[in-house]
């Protein structure tokens, strides 16, 4: 049998690739980890960490402007927009070491920084070095799409990767794209103090969701002075006052009625993530890419080439740090241990939240996809404005939906919509994914009063509507006698 430095080579330090290297060391296989950037990747150097980070702050911002409605007179913000962003920084390398070279290595990864390409199935070059191994787990991550638009380029677009490096706060900001990551940035840049514009060629915001979540946000946006324009599709960047395209401009956009132009001091293209194959030579190995652009591995993360596995944003088809976690566990140990057991990933419960104010979050089907797909259902909803915590805290926006089986408990899905729904969700997530039915929830004690209650209380809307009435009037007829 040939012999390899490596059981385990894993391409890329992001979520992905730091979960595989990790559980291949625990199982005290002898893995390398290849990283060209930073450690941590997209999810906390450019993505989770310092958009939350931001969010927050925005937050802060907003309640001291609608103070008044808390007995508290209300007041402009003074916002430091270079102090907002000196504080993502401190939060990113807050949870840095727990990323680092420094912990891998002391761990028992061998992590190497540099470019990696696949020599065929068992080496990798980084610059002079060959690392032989084993079995390989792609996880090189996605970067931001930026479309072809004529003169976008020139006007130098802010990104999800470039936008932490700004320095001030843009006064006219356009948002192109009207789904997480745009409506994300779009309400904290407006909540600091930016006059935003979001523009999209679709009919609604977040179009994965249902429709009147989509409806409930662009009211909300619509509410804190975000101009959404929805139909308009992004056609060229003009130069601001015929001069050269140095930030400053405007962006012609078709729409139903004709052509508008929109003007912008910076544009932040915010259109999605596209997956990062770049000099990995893929291609030439007879890796098979989709026509997505994603790298096509089967039930159990392989490749079309037996020993190199994929997993994270870089084959999908979730782009979730959460899911690239999930898939990691499943490249790792079928990389490791494929030739004696293997393991299909499930993807069974999937959860996501857009962490919007209100928070969007869902588990499982919405309402259109069951509809969509003829699947039997039954929707029970509940409004949080009749929670007794939310009436207290203000924070009364927003619902439960659950979508279930007709006639039974069974959960197929759940959306929330309202305060901290990315925590609320965590109740339905553990439901399905452990069997628990609605009536588990319901007869389950919850702490009084908290936000958590409204999954109990949706599923008490549930038991309402499925009320043994025949047996109720046997019960009320007995205690007439009794009487």
């Amino acid at each position: 049998m040939p012999r390899y430095d490596n059981n385990l080579t894993v391409i890329g330090a992001g979520s992905a690739g730091l979960i595989s290297a990790y559980i291949a060391a625990i199982v005290r296989a002898r893995v390398t980890l290849v990283e060209r950037g930073r450690m941590g990747g997209d999810c906390l150097n450019t993505g989770c960490v310092p958009s939350k980070t931001l969010i927050a702050s925005a937050k802060v911002a907003h309640t001291l402007r609608t103070a008044d409605d808390y007995g508290i007179a209300g007041v402009k913000p003074a916002v430091d927009f270079a102090a907002v962003m000196a504080r993502v920084k401190t939060a990113v390398a807050t949870i840095e070491p727990k990323d680092s070279i420094a912990r891998y290595t002391e761990l028992g990864v061998n992590c190497v920084v540099g470019d990696a390409r696949l020599l065929d199935p068992h080496h990798v070059a980084v610059g002079d070095q060959v690392i032989s191994t084993r079995s390989l787990v792609l996880a090189t991550g996605a970067v931001p799409v930026v479309p072809p638009i004529p003169g976008l380029v020139e006007v130098d677009p802010l990104t999800s990767d470039n936008l932490w490096d700004l320095e001030a706060l843009p006064e006219r900001l356009l948002v192109l794209g009207g789904g997480p990551i745009g409506c994300e940035l779009a309400q904290s840049f407006a909540r600091l103090g930016s006059q935003v514009t979001l523009i999209d060629m679709e009919e609604r915001l977040l179009p994965r969701e249902d429709p009147e979540v989509s409806e409930h946000m662009r009211a909300v946006f619509q509410r804190e002075g975000i101009d959404v324009r929805l139909g308009h599709r992004a056609t060229r960047c003009e130069a601001a006052d015929g001069g050269p395209l140095q930030g400053a401009g405007s962006l012609v956009a078709e729409t139903a009625a004709g052509p508008v132009s929109i003007p912008f001091d910076r544009v932040l293209v915010a259109l999605g993530r596209r997956p990062d194959t770049t000099g990995l030579g893929l291609e030439e190995l007879g890796v098979e890419i989709g026509q997505s652009g994603t790298v096509v591995v089967d039930d159990y993360l392989r490749t079309s080439v037996p020993n190199v596995f994929g997993c994270g944003d870089l084959v999908g088809p979730y782009q979730f740090t959460h899911m690239a976690a999930h898939q990691a566990w499943y490249a790792a140990v079928n990389a490791l241990f494929g030739r004696f057991w293997k393991f299909r990933v499930n993807y069974a419960v999937v959860p996501w939240a857009t962490y919007t104010d209100p928070e969007v979050a869902r588990v499982g089907l919405s309402v259109t996809e069951a509809r969509s797909a003829g699947i039997p259902h039954e929707v029970t909803t509940y409004l949080l404005d009749d929670l007794d915590r939310a009436i207290a805290d203000g924070h009364t926006e927003g619902w439960v939906t659950v979508l279930s089986e007709p006639g039974k408990d069974r959960i197929l899905g759940a959306t929330i919509v309202g305060s901290q729904a990315g925590e609320l969700i965590g109740e339905f997530i553990l439901a399905m994914t452990h069997g628990l039915g609605l009536k588990k929830l319901m007869s389950t004690i919850h702490i009084y009063p908290t936000r958590s209650e409204a999954a109990k209380l949706a599923a008490g809307a549930w038991r309402r509507k499925h009320a043994p009435d025949g047996l109720l009037r046997l019960v009320g007829g007995l205690h007439r006698l009794l009487r």
